[in-house]
């Protein structure tokens, strides 16, 4: 079963939205229009390939959203395919969502329409451009399986540092890893210049640290976003 429709955003959780659109816009990411369609906080931030949405509502965060027009006849192929279904809103007079698990609890959402308009800026992010979203998983092969039906399609598999499979998509790239402990998704970035991001982002008074990525195995910076959004950077292999 191909998950139909187009990806919209990573949404993310922000108890406090403003403190954390300011601390993308100083990552070098560029603020986006949202409609009106949420009745809470609600703001967008784009590096040009990837949407952060920042959402003052709390729910299982981060949440990977698509958007597909007629949802409600999704639904059912859904619940058909043996997936449960997390919470779905289709009434005349709702915006129409719903929601779904992967095998290891990461929220899928399919909206009915855009919630927000896309930026006339260029985007110059000091932290490179956006690669992968990361988070770690108990089965590569359960895994894989689960997303190849969603319509994603393995690149690349590894077993040092640590067993990974990279999956891509026309919207969005995966990157899941076996982790000894439960650990928070993080959002990965590759920059063209790692030593320039990490004086770039000190500039911006973001505070980044030089460590090792533990997956990849090469040198990264990582910085947490206010609302606990974990960010590695590491440097572009192009």
């Amino acid at each position: 079963m191909t998950l139909p429709g187009r990806f919209l955003e990573i949404s993310i959780h922000s108890p406090d939205v403003r403190t954390s659109l300011d601390f993308y816009r100083r990552m070098g990411l560029v603020e986006a229009e949202p409609g009106d369609i949420w009745n809470h906080h609600y703001a967008v931030v784009s590096d040009g390939r990837v949407a952060l949405g920042l959402h003052g509502y709390e729910f299982a965060s981060p949440a990977l959203c698509w958007v597909l027009p007629g949802i409600a006849a999704f639904a059912p192929a859904l619940t058909a395919a043996g997936i449960e279904l997390q919470f779905v809103k289709t009434g005349y007079e709702e915006f129409n969502e719903l929601g779904y698990l992967d095998p290891d609890g990461q929220m899928l959402t399919v909206l009915e329409a855009r919630t927000y308009s896309p930026s006339g800026e260029a985007p110059k992010p000091a932290c490179g451009f956006f690669s992968e979203y990361r988070y770690p998983v108990h089965d590569l092969n359960r895994s894989v399986t689960f997303w190849e039906q969603q319509g994603f399609v393995a690149t690349g598999w590894q077993e040092e540092p640590q067993p990974q499979v990279s999956l891509t998509s026309d919207g969005i790239d995966l990157s899941l890893y076996i982790a000894s402990r439960r650990e928070k998704p993080a959002l990965v970035f590759e920059a063209a210049d790692l030593e320039r991001a990490a004086d770039e982002l000190d500039s911006a008074r973001l505070d980044p640290l030089a460590s090792d990525d533990p997956v990849r195995g090469v040198p990264a910076l990582t910085i947490a976003a206010p609302e606990n959004t974990p960010i590695v950077i590491v440097q572009s292999s192009i």
